[in-house]
């Protein structure tokens, strides 16, 4: 059978590869179940070559200057953007998000810090300090490259990710090889292609395919220096502890059951709005979503109204519609993981279902798309009268479930305590009037990614990372590129004489 994209394998030595192994696997459209593409998985022998390519590319590419990189990099980042369209539907078919949304984000955003961190090593990014000791001493650091990086992606916002790790990586001096989700790997050897468009030499870039033994090889080899994973807490558990047995640097960005504190004084509807965006943007496929909506009891009624009509603006349908901003969810485990959570939310928790539940959008029987009848869709949930021991309200769902929890208007410190009562922490935001207390608030709140009458916003120039075990390390930002070097401290005596304790008396 003819599928729509044609099989993929590992890239590395600057050319796609023929298939080192005999096991493949299919990547699926989540919007009608069927097959987009064959996925050959990259054997133990095929992962070795294409670090055995990103090794033998690191001397020349570390040692090229940092306006060149980042004049190659800059070019990638053109690239990216005059192919936004082409890359989305990509995005949209591998995913099951809207194009309405890959469109504007993921291509756009990861183009973005691709740019941010070509330009901060072309105007000094990597330049090192200069510390006068005393008139005739002094010390100087330099930042170095690290060598063979790996990068692991996820699936939720596969080439953003890509970009996330490889922007700062490359930038840096670094080479990568990078293997893609298994549920999303389409992106990964365009991206590779663009990059070789742009100049970037062979061997600098690599991709290799499968699931997690192939992440798990790649993340012991030993010439590999550093692992970036984004993905769950309990596979970055296992990666972390595995990159830490080989004294390998680590960055990690895993999940979180974010906290959405909505106070006394909030106005409505942007306080409606934000937990929308936090918990239905991306059909709740986002590792900062904040699912635990705190709601003062003043306000609890009319919040829940004005909830329940702008749910009706969520518009699920044909991805590829520009006003469908709602798709369905990535992979059949994960449609069954998430329905098994809402059903457990009604027959177990006994949360009151305020809208959704686990049947089938009804607007599936009437699509001109019969095949989306077998898609991975879902309805749009939303609890009421949660607490805080629910399995629902503990654990995180990654879909388009939001839990509302109350709160007595004047027990700002016990709500906080309550937010405070997980073991993630990713992300956390504030709605409120009054920004003196918002301040005060999101001081307290344990969580390394904060908005204020906001959610989601993730700039390049914002530094992101997790507390707790949301992971180690950040992304983005000035500090995001701290993350792919090694420092080096040198002290220069110009005195003449070496210090020694064994001076004649």
């Amino acid at each position: 059978m003819s599928l729509p994209y044609p099989p993929r394998s590992a890239y590395y030595d600057g050319k796609l590869q023929s298939a080192s192994s005999t096991s493949s696997f299919q990547t699926i459209d989540p919007a009608t179940a069927k097959p987009l593409a064959n996925i050959h998985t990259t054997s133990q022998s095929g992962i070795d070559a294409a670090v055995a390519s990103a090794k033998k590319a690191f001397p020349a590419w570390s040692a090229t200057p940092h306006i060149e990189r980042a004049r190659i990099l800059q070019k990638a980042a053109a690239i990216l953007r005059a192919r936004n369209d082409e890359l989305a539907k990509v995005e949209t078919h591998d995913t099951g998000k809207a194009f309405s949304e890959t469109s504007t984000v993921d291509v756009v955003t990861g183009a973005d810090v691709l740019e941010y961190f070509a330009n901060m090593v072309g105007g000094g990014g990597l330049n090192g300090e200069t510390i006068q000791l005393r008139p005739n001493a002094w010390v100087y650091t330099t930042k170095n490259a690290l060598g063979v990086c790996a990068g692991i992606g996820a699936w939720n916002y596969p080439i953003q990710i890509a970009l996330w790790k490889s922007a700062p990586c490359l930038a840096a001096g670094n080479t990568m090889v990078y293997k893609p989700s298994e549920f999303t790997p389409l992106h990964s050897t365009l991206l590779a292609e663009i990059y070789a468009e742009a100049g970037v030499p062979p061997g600098v870039f690599n991709v290799v395919q499968g699931g997690g033994d192939v992440g798990a090889y790649l993340t012991k080899h030993p010439d590999v220096a550093k692992v970036s994973f984004t993905g769950q807490v309990s596979t970055g558990q296992k990666v972390a502890g595995s990159a830490a047995g080989g004294m390998k640097y680590v960055t990690m960005e895993l999940g979180g059951k974010s906290a959405c504190i909505i106070l006394p004084d909030a106005d409505i509807d942007q306080a409606v709005d934000g937990a929308m965006m936090a918990n239905f943007f991306s059909t709740g496929q986002v590792c900062t979503n904040g699912t635990r909506v705190f709601v003062p009891q003043s306000i609890k009624a009319a919040f829940e109204k004005k909830l329940l009509d702008k749910v009706k603006h969520i518009r699920a349908g044909d991805v590829s519609d520009p006003n469908t901003n709602f798709g369905p969810l990535v992979s059949k485990p994960h449609y069954e993981k998430v329905l098994s959570y809402i059903k457990h939310g009604i027959q177990v928790d006994k949360a009151t279902l305020l809208c959704g539940g686990p049947e089938k959008p009804a607007w599936l029987s009437s699509h001109k798309n019969k095949d989306y009848q077998n898609g991975y869709w879902v309805t749009p949930t939303i609890f009421t009268d949660c607490t805080d021991n629910m399995r629902i309200v503990q654990e995180e769902i990654f879909g388009p479930v939001m839990s509302l929890l109350s709160y007595a208007d004047n027990d700002i410190a016990s709500l906080i305590a309550r937010a405070n009562n997980t073991d993630v922490g990713l992300a956390a935001g504030v709605f409120t009037k009054n920004l003196n207390l918002a301040h005060q608030v999101i001081g307290q709140l344990e969580a390394g990614i904060t908005w204020i009458n906001t959610w989601g916003e993730s700039p390049a120039e914002m530094s992101v990372g997790g507390w707790k075990l949301s992971g180690v390390g950040v992304e983005n930002g000035r500090k995001g590129l701290e993350a792919w070097v090694k420092n080096k401290s040198t002290l220069v005596d110009m005195g003449g004489e070496v210090p020694t304790v064994f001076a004649k008396l």
